[in-house]
């Protein structure tokens, strides 16, 4: 069996098993807790909750807080929000569940030790935006870990959950999920009545600007795999929205966020000439999408929009104006700390290229697409909504329980709600966890049964790279070149060339079409054919190779989104250069797919989008 064949099978029974130790899963953990006291709640994560998910480095930011105790904001306000900046389509139940919710987890973080910045003269939260408060950061990550680690009755760090487990006389209902210490070797097995998605969205699956050494400095954190998708869409769970991807404007080179600057320090953009270049492309965008247009604020993909038109204008390089704000002490102090308590990277491309914002304008640069459920865009799991709130359409079952029965999920991994970020990722994951518990409450004598041979045979599957390479290399010439296997970081360049060329990445301007999209489903068909001759060295290449397998799916299945949505929905994320126009009359609606992996087909069908807030 080689290196690692003496590795050990580990079985470890929950009541509930939460796959993945982000902001998600710590709220998922932590309210488990609270509702089912006697239960054995179990947090599994691929790195060491103290340290991961998107906000691991730090956050100077938390970006979706009402202020309903100070009448700020209400919860219709945020579901209004959320739905103009979407071009009209979020699910408003979920949103508003969210909403409703999101100040009693900020107020819990401030209780657990976040140091919060207050308004000096109205001792409210200091207000970055209409929706954002300013926080002392580079502990946020810590600080809510510590809440699920007394929470939980076990944590597993360094576990990398590969496939979800199904109930051997109920296939549509999952028991439990199977992994690998990524130090160890060890396969674990996880029996669960519930399993809560709490993973990461989806990062490299397009080819990203920062190539070669760069290729790790992304926007988004580079080790979200996809497993928020991979792992649902395996087993047959309904996916939405998956082709609202995201790109965001960032700084150049070191993709530093641009809202801190925008919002707090009032800084302003302008082309290579110094000119302000928006509104020169009004008549443009409203051709594409009509009034949206016309709406505050402008909807993010439609700033995107002209950026972009700008740059192919010849008029680059686009940039932030801060050289104003910077004549300020105090704002030039948030500036650098915005950085150096979240994005170090930026402050050390910035010194790097002896760029100083007090003198130079920095520059600007829209992002490679992202696939993500838990910021401003819709992607993730078609789910469940509230019993008190969501149409009966949207309403088959537990709060926030996939199409596939016991499943449920939170932050980047439910669809179809928006500008949830940290703080909302965190909540929804309180909202499933609760419902969660009174699924497996209401079980009783229905316990899911584990079948012993899919769990061999996914034992298999999961180490079968390991197996491959240890034969194969006896093969290799060249120095590094095999006929029996490729490596994973050749699959992801693969994988990441396609949806690059063929679903509207950075080389083709996020431009795509028909004639495109399907050439690209055969390359992604080819890849999947080879996928399974993808050879692993050691444990930190299986992590690699499952990773990759994620993204796969997830890739796949944003490319079948892209192509079922005949419209340009939101110019800005990506162009169907084939229906460039916004086409609400035949495409306000949702996109959901359901994959089969018996047969490897996907079924494509749209939803009703129920406008609740008026």
């Amino acid at each position: 069996m080689g290196l690692f064949g003496g590795r050990k099978t580990v079985n470890v029974d929950a009541d509930i098993l939460v796959v993945g130790g982000g902001m998600a899963g710590t709220g998922a953990t932590y309210e488990a807790r609270h509702w089912g006291r006697d239960l054995k709640i179990v947090c599994v994560e691929k790195a060491n909750i103290e340290r991961s998910g998107a906000v691991a480095q730090g956050l100077y930011a938390i970006n979706c807080y009402m202020g309903m105790q100070w009448g700020e904001n209400q919860p219709e306000d945020h579901v209004r929000y959320a739905r103009n900046d979407l071009m009209g389509l979020v699910r408003e139940d979920l949103g508003y569940d969210i909403a409703r919710h999101v100040d009693g987890t900020v107020h819990k973080f401030e209780e657990w030790g976040l140091p919060m910045m207050r308004d000096p003269k109205t001792g409210r939260y200091q207000r970055e935006g209409k929706w954002q408060i300013m926080i002392h950061g580079e502990s946020y990550k810590p600080i809510v870990a510590e809440a699920a680690r007394k929470a939980a009755s076990e944590v597993y760090n360094r576990i990398m959950v590969t496939h979800l487990l199904t109930d051997a006389t109920k296939p549509n209902r999952v028991c439990g999920a199977v992994g690998f210490n990524v130090r160890t070797g060890d396969y674990y097995v996880f029996r669960a009545k519930a399993v809560i998605i709490a993973a990461g969205g989806a990062s490299h699956i397009f080819k990203p600007r920062a190539v070669g050494e760069g290729m790790g400095r992304t926007w988004y954190a580079p080790w979200s795999s996809a497993s928020a998708y991979g792992l649902p869409i395996e087993v047959g769970a309904k996916m939405t929205q998956m082709e609202n991807r995201i790109v965001l404007t960032r700084f150049k080179d070191g993709y530093g966020p641009v809202g801190a600057y925008f919002l707090h320090l009032k800084t302003y953009t302008e082309n290579g000439y110094g000119e302000e270049y928006e509104k020169r492309w009004y008549e443009d965008t409203k051709a594409l999408v009509g009034d949206y247009v016309d709406h505050h604020p402008v909807p993010t993909c439609l700033r995107n929009h002209a950026f972009l038109k700008e740059m192919a204008a010849g008029r680059g390089p686009i940039r932030m104006v801060t050289k104003e704000a910077f004549q300020d002490p105090h704002k030039e102090v948030v500036g650098w700390e915005n950085f150096l308590g979240m994005t170090i990277g930026q402050a050390v491309v910035w010194a790097a290229q002896n760029i100083d914002p007090k003198y130079i304008n920095p520059e600007l640069t829209t992002s490679e697409p992202y696939v993500m459920g838990s910021h401003a865009t819709c992607s993730g799991a078609w789910a469940s909504g509230p019993e008190d709130y969501a149409p009966d359409e949207y309403q088959w079952g537990y709060n926030r329980m996939m199409t596939v029965e016991g499943l449920f999920g939170a932050g980047d991994t439910i669809g179809g709600t928006a500008h949830k970020f940290s703080s909302g990722s965190f909540t929804e994951g309180r909202i499933a966890a609760k419902a969660a518990v009174r699924y497996v409450s209401d079980l009783k004598n229905a316990q899911p049964q584990v079948s012993e041979e899919e769990v061999r045979e996914l034992e298999r599957t999961i180490f079968q790279p390991m197996e491959l390479f240890r034969v194969g290399r006896n093969e290799i010439v060249a120095g590094t070149v095999s006929p029996s296997y490729i490596l994973p970081i050749h699959a992801l360049q693969r994988l990441q060339k396609i949806m690059d060329e063929y679903v509207g990445g950075i080389s083709t301007t996020y431009m795509t079409n028909g004639l495109l999209l399907n050439r690209g489903l055969e390359l992604i068909g080819m890849l999947k054919e080879d996928a399974v001759k993808v050879g692993a060295e050691d444990l930190h290449q299986l992590q690699r190779t499952w990773e990759f397998r994620h993204r796969l799916l997830a890739a796949e299945s944003v490319t079948r989104h892209t192509l079922f949505r005949e419209e340009t929905r939101w110019p800005g994320y990506y162009y169907r250069g084939d229906f460039m126009k916004l086409d609400d009359a035949n495409w306000h609606c949702f996109t959901l797919s359901r994959y089969d992996r018996q047969s490897g087909e996907w079924a494509m069908e749209k939803a009703p989008v129920y406008h609740i807030v008026d």
